[in-house]
C-alpha cells in the first residue's frame, strides 16, 4: 500500500493523551453494517458528525463489500499515534488510511482506502481466511490495533477447521500480507477475544470469550452453566510474544470482554468488562493492576440484574425471571477519567467517574431500548427500540459518546426474537461539569438508513477513544 508523498507525520496521530484531546473534532464517522440474512453483501457506511453541516446524523458514503454473508463486526485502522513507539519503522509518510474490516463469520478481511475522498472508501486489499489460516494458523478475525512489528489482529478460532486455540495474527504495517502468528509462546491460553497494550511496560494483555463453535449459534445455555465461556486475563511479554501471567477472575464470571487500559502511558491499569455472573446474572467491570512486578484484578463494579415477568422475557431467560445487564461494552475516555458501560439486557449507557480507577462512581445514564423496557429515543417518542447500547465509542475530548445497538447476529436472535431492528444514537456529556448524560435529539439514524442491515461498531474520523495509544504522557 502507498504511503503519502512528502514527509508529514500525520496530524492525526498525537504523541500525548492532551494532544489528542485537544486537536478538532471528528467530522465524519465510520459503521459497519451486516446483513443477518447474507442476502445482501455488508457494508461500510459513513455518517456526518459536524453539528454545522445540513447532513448532520446522516449517511452520506457508503461501500459494499465484493462478497455476502462476511458478518463484520469490529474494525479499525492501519495506522495510528502508537506509530511514535514502532521501532525501526518510518513514521513520516504514514498515514491513518486504510480500514480494515474482518469479518467474523467468513475470515475474509477486506481493506478500505479513505483517500482522496473519506466519504467514499474505496477496496484495496481482500486478506482471505485461506492466507489467514495459511500463514497465521488462525480463523475469525475480530479485533484489530495497529502496534510494534505489525497490525495485531486478534482471532476467535483457529486455522484449517480448528476450532481453537484462538490468538493473534500479526500483520504487515504496509502491503497488509499475513507474517505470522504473533505467540511465540501461549503456554495454556486457549480462548481468545481482546488484545491490548501498554506500551511503554512492554506489556499485552488478552481476554477470553469462546472459540468459533462456542459462540456462533448463539449463547449455549450448558457452556455457560457449565461456565466453559472465558474468565481469564493473560499477561504478555509484548516484544517476544511470550505469556507471563493468567489472572483468573472465577469461573462464575462468564466471558471477559472488553479491554481498555490506561491511556497514560506511564500507568499499569486498564479496565475489563464481564458480561454475566451465572451467580446472580448480575454483570461486572473489574480493575486490572501492576503490584511488585505481578498483575491482579479486582471487581470495582457489579451491577445487578433487574426483575421481570417471564412473560414478558425471551425464552432463553424465562427460567430466571431477571433481565441480565449484559455489559457487552466499555469505553475509557482519552483522559482517563470516565468509564462508559453498555448494558444490552436492560438497554442502558452507564458513565462512571474513574478518576480514581479504584473507586468507580456512577454519575451518569441513559436508558434506550432492552429487552423488557423498549426506550424510545427522544426523536422518535412513539417507536419502541429492540436492542440496546451495545457497541459504545468516545470521542477524543470526551464530549461525544456514539451507540449502536446489534451485539452479534445470532446472539441479536436470542434476546431479541422479535427483531432487533437497527439503530446508531449519539449522547452528549461535558466532563468538565463532571458528567451527566443527554440523549442528541438530532442524531438517530436508523433502519432504512442503513439499508435493511444492523449496525455495529464505529470509528471516528481522526481516532476515537478506543483507537489509539499514546508513547507520551500528557
Amino acid at each position: 500500500m502507498e504511503h503519502s508523498a512528502g514527509h508529514d507525520i500525520d496530524p492525526t496521530f498525537y504523541r500525548s493523551p492532551a494532544d489528542a484531546i485537544s486537536a478538532p473534532p471528528e467530522q465524519l464517522a465510520y459503521v459497519v453494517v451486516f446483513d443477518r440474512a447474507a442476502q445482501q453483501p455488508d457494508a461500510l457506511a459513513v455518517l456526518d458528525t459536524d453539528p454545522a453541516s445540513d447532513r448532520y446524523g446522516q449517511v452520506v458514503g457508503w461501500a459494499d463489500l465484493p462478497t455476502r454473508g462476511d458478518e463484520l463486526h469490529h474494525f479499525g485502522w492501519n495506522a495510528c499515534s502508537s506509530s511514535f513507539a514502532h521501532a525501526g519503522h518510518d513514521t513520516d509518510g504514514l498515514q491513518r488510511r486504510y480500514l480494515l474490516l474482518p469479518g467474523l463469520r467468513s475470515s475474509n478481511i477486506h481493506v478500505y482506502d479513505t483517500h482522496p475522498d473519506p466519504r467514499q472508501p474505496t477496496l484495496a486489499k481482500t486478506i482471505s481466511a485461506a492466507e489467514l489460516a495459511a500463514k497465521a494458523g488462525y480463523s475469525r478475525p475480530h479485533t484489530l490495533h495497529c502496534g510494534p512489528d505489525g497490525i495485531f489482529v486478534s482471532c476467535l478460532g483457529g486455522g484449517n477447521g480448528a476450532d481453537g486455540p484462538g490468538g493473534i495474527a500479526l500483520l504487515d504495517h504496509d502491503t497488509f500480507d499475513v507474517l505470522r502468528a504473533w505467540e511465540t509462546d501461549r503456554g495454556d491460553q486457549y480462548l481468545a477475544y481482546d488484545a491490548w497494550w501498554h506500551l511503554n511496560q512492554n506489556t499485552l494483555i488478552t481476554s477470553e470469550w469462546g472459540t468459533p463453535s462456542m459462540i456462533e449459534d448463539g449463547v449455549n445455555p450448558e457452556l455457560l452453566l457449565g461456565q466453559k465461556y472465558g474468565h481469564r486475563l493473560h499477561f504478555w511479554d509484548l516484544a517476544a510474544g511470550k505469556l507471563q501471567q493468567t489472572v483468573d477472575l472465577g469461573a462464575q464470571h462468564q466471558m471477559a470482554l472488553e479491554l481498555r487500559p490506561s491511556h497514560d502511558p506511564d500507568a499499569t491499569w486498564g479496565f475489563v468488562g464481564v458480561v454475566v455472573s451465572t451467580e446472580d446474572l448480575s454483570a461486572s467491570v473489574w480493575r486490572w493492576s501492576r503490584d511488585n512486578g505481578s498483575w491482579h484484578a479486582d471487581k470495582v463494579i457489579t451491577i445487578p440484574a433487574e426483575p421481570a415477568e417471564p412473560d414478558a422475557l425471551p425464552p432463553a431467560l424465562k427460567p430466571f425471571g431477571a433481565v441480565p445487564p449484559l455489559v457487552t461494552d466499555i469505553n475509557l475516555s482519552v483522559d482517563d477519567k470516565f468509564l462508559y458501560v453498555s448494558c444490552w439486557g436492560i438497554g442502558e449507557l452507564k458513565q462512571y467517574d474513574v478518576s480514581d480507577p479504584a473507586s468507580p462512581r456512577e454519575v451518569g445514564s441513559v436508558r434506550l431500548g432492552g429487552i423488557t423496557g423498549r426506550v424510545a429515543h427522544p426523536a422518535a417518542p412513539g417507536e419502541a427500540l429492540a436492542g440496546g447500547p451495545q457497541m459504545v465509542e468516545v470521542s477524543r475530548d470526551g464530549k461525544r459518546i456514539y451507540l449502536t445497538n446489534s451485539l452479534y447476529g445470532s446472539w441479536d436472535d436470542q434476546f431479541y426474537p422479535d427483531g432487533v431492528g437497527s439503530w446508531f444514537a449519539k449522547v452528549d456529556t461535558d466532563p468538565a461539569a463532571g458528567g451527566g448524560l443527554r440523549v442528541d435529539e438530532k442524531f438517530f439514524p436508523r433502519g432504512d438508513d442503513f439499508r435493511g442491515r444492523r449496525v455495529h461498531q464505529v470509528r471516528l474520523g481522526g481516532g476515537d477513544a478506543s483507537s489509539d495509544s499514546y508513547c507520551y504522557p500528557s
